[in-house]
């Protein structure tokens, strides 16, 4: 069977992803980070009545149109406590940013442009019409859709939800992940391991990346290879409703590799499998109806990468998330030699040059099993299918492990 190239898989394996329609409401509190499910509608109007943007007087712009006005102070309009009467010819009021602009005065005037006098104030500078002062509804009014379906709330948008007496939001569901690994030689953390056992590690890094880019888990635990024992697992998983399965060791096709036919007995759809990459070749891709099944390498280095190039946009999709963008190109320090056949993801740190740009050395041990090597990486220097030699110096396509890294 032809090894699949990457953007090959990758194109396939979206193209069969529909975002989850599901929704739920949830307190503001609880939603960051959530997609609306429905255009987000104002609760009341933005600024409920004409405010003052400054601290100053209230007046008539027609008291005051040339310095050296001389107008009576009638009261105070404070926030959360207006002046009860009406402005009147000659008049102001003392006001205060964010307090309710009295009747009859439609402008502001700043108050270190007045001067005051014996029971009121001589004007400064001329007054414009409206100055100072925030129409109401300049914001929103009651029942504009503000925010539209589909919009991410993050802070900015958390905050105008809150302005809009929205003590609640409705929100797409998140898609639902089952985490299910396999194999006779994997205990827990906290384990002793005896003769020809490991412990398992791939769950907690492939849970973290699905919990960060959208997805709720469902953590199958560990399986022993028995057909029976991973049936049971993956019928779990099904009555859940989950929206991915995803298998940790076991998806090819070995002696001992029991997933992939397991999986095809309980009715998988099998799409494809082995990808033209390296780390993660064995990946396999399937579906049950609507329910996506990703089969991971078992290596923890091969699980992880195949997850931030599988896993990571297929969730993101699913969960109508824009993609996380982790491309960038660096200048490489060493020479790279040329590539064969299989894409290569190679671990790598990155430094700054002595005039600012960022550099990328690759680690010299690159064996798929080595976490601690993973761990210190900063990105995955990408080398296409057969690449040429590139020299030190050139630039070169990198895969952030950190987004941010580079902002």
């Amino acid at each position: 069977m032809n090894l699949l190239p990457v953007a090959e898989a990758l194109s396939r394996l979206l193209s069969r992803a529909n975002p989850v329609a599901a929704s739920e409401t949830l307190p503001l509190a609880e939603a960051e980070g959530r997609v609306l499910a429905v255009d987000l509608k104002a609760g009341l109007t933005q600024p409920p009545f004409n405010a003052s943007a400054m601290d100053g007087y209230a007046l008539r712009c027609e008291d005051a149109p040339e310095p050296g006005a001389v107008l009576k102070v009638i009261g105070t309009s404070a926030a959360g406590h207006g002046f009860g009467g009406r402005v009147g010819k000659g008049e102001a009021v003392r006001i205060f940013t964010g307090a309710p602009v009295p009747p009859g005065a439609d402008s502001v005037l700043l108050q270190e442009d007045a001067e005051k006098t014996d029971g009121g104030i001589k004007t400064n500078f001329p007054v414009r019409q409206g100055q100072h002062v925030r129409p109401r509804g300049q914001d929103f009014v009651e029942r504009e859709a503000v925010l539209s379906a589909g919009t991410v709330l993050d802070f900015s948008r958390l905050t105008v939800a809150a302005g809009m007496n929205r003590p609640d939001v409705e929100v797409l569901r998140r898609p639902l992940i089952a985490i299910l690994a396999t194999g006779d030689e994997l205990l827990p953390p906290g384990s002793t391991p005896g003769p020809s056992q490991i412990i398992a590690s791939n769950t907690f890094g492939v849970a973290a990346l699905a919990r960060r880019a959208g997805a709720d888990v469902l953590d199958l635990g560990i399986v022993p290879d028995d057909k029976a024992r991973i049936t049971a697992a993956i019928d779990k998983a099904r009555d859940a409703k989950v929206d991915v399965i995803v298998t940790l060791g076991g998806a090819s096709v070995g002696d001992h590799d029991l997933v992939q036919a397991t999986l095809i007995e309980a009715g998988m759809q099998l799409d494809f499998w082995r990808i033209a990459m390296r780390p993660g070749k064995p990946l396999m891709v399937g579906s049950f109806g609507e329910t996506h099944v990703l089969g991971l390498p078992g290596n923890p280095v091969s699980s992880l990468v195949c997850s931030l190039l599988f896993l990571e946009p297929l969730i993101r999709k699913l969960a109508c998330l824009p993609p996380v963008r982790r491309e960038a190109m660096v200048e490489a320090t060493v020479t790279l030699r040329a590539n064969d056949h299989r894409q290569d993801y190679i671990r790598a740190r990155l430094s700054k040059s002595a005039a600012g740009g960022w550099l990328v050395e690759p680690f010299d041990k690159q064996d798929s099993s080595m976490m601690k090597t993973f761990a210190r990486s900063d990105c995955l220097i990408i080398r296409p299918p057969h690449a040429p030699e590139l020299p030190a110096g050139a630039p070169c396509p990198v895969m952030l492990l950190r987004p941010d890294l580079l902002v």
